[in-house]
């Protein structure tokens, strides 16, 4: 799978984990920054992930930052983007399952970097059911 991922300072450590992970599980990863853990304002690196997903470039996308609040609200910005902010496994395979999230946020600060890489497997292994949330879901993607 192509996946772009993105992160601001708060979530650069998580960043490198999960981009070594991916790659050693056969995806292939572009890694849109920040590359250090100086402060940097999340949306400069958030947007393009977003922007390369919605355009078809990737598959999926994840972007990290200190709570990964923020990080969604920037990738949901984007249209055709459906970002979920997950901070358990459950909450990873709902957001595919029910709501085909293209892009998933996580906060480093909220778990442990276990946990983040778990709930990365999730989210790029659960299906979208598709059925009566179909419907929905093209209506926000729609203008």
């Amino acid at each position: 799978m192509k996946i772009a991922i993105g992160s601001d300072h708060a979530g650069f450590r998580y960043k490198e984990c999960i981009i070594q992970h991916l790659r050693e599980g056969g995806h292939e990863v572009m890694d849109f920054g920040t590359h250090s853990a100086e402060t940097a304002d999340y949306p400069k690196f958030i947007r393009p992930v977003a922007e390369a997903v919605a355009a078809g470039e990737y598959e999926r996308g994840i972007v990290l930052g200190g709570s990964g609040n923020g990080e969604a609200i920037a990738a949901n910005r984007v249209r055709g983007i459906r970002c979920g902010l997950c901070w358990n496994l459950e909450s990873a395979r709902l957001t595919r399952l029910h709501n085909d999230a293209n892009v998933l946020s996580l906060g480093e600060r909220m778990m442990t970097v276990e946990m983040a890489l778990e709930i990365v497997d999730v989210f790029l292994t659960t299906a979208f059911e598709g059925g009566r949330h179909l419907a929905r879901i093209r209506q926000i993607d729609e203008p």
